[in-house]
């Protein structure tokens, strides 16, 4: 049984919004995600022009893309516009692997979030050790 567009959608929505400050607008009709003020990290794909897929668009590191693509052609493809600068689609509406998705989505907003946003994500750094294993003295 088909899972339904709207229940797909959510699961982004959800997966999206768990990131700090991320913020859902709609551009380009479709519902777009954005690191903060900043860059978008993840954009909805709605059958773009007539394309066979629900899927997700993400910015993705240097060469990414391509090894994705090539690995895997019936998940990942190159959207149009944003494809020629190393954005990555993932079907979204077939044999969907959400740790996949989780993994490609959280590279992608660390791909384009400002330093405040990643230390965030990242949470504070661990209490420095002494060599004996004893926490700095906190003053």
């Amino acid at each position: 049984m088909a899972v339904s567009k709207q229940r797909l959608v959510d699961r982004l929505r959800r997966i999206c919004l768990e990131f700090p400050e991320a913020v859902e607008k709609v551009s380009h009709g479709e519902p777009t995600w954005f690191a903060g003020k900043g860059k978008v990290f993840a954009m909805l794909d709605d059958h773009h022009h007539g394309g066979a897929h629900l899927a997700v668009w993400l910015p993705q590191p240097a060469g990414r893309q391509a090894d994705l693509i090539d690995a895997d052609p019936a998940r990942f493809f190159k959207p149009p516009y944003v494809g020629p600068s190393g954005w990555l689609g993932v079907v979204l509406d077939t044999n969907t692997d959400w740790a996949m998705v989780q993994a490609l989505v959280t590279d992608a907003y660390r791909h384009v979030a400002r330093p405040k946003l990643l230390a965030k994500l990242d949470g504070p750094p661990p209490p420095a050790r002494l060599r004996s294993g004893r926490r700095w003295p906190i003053r």
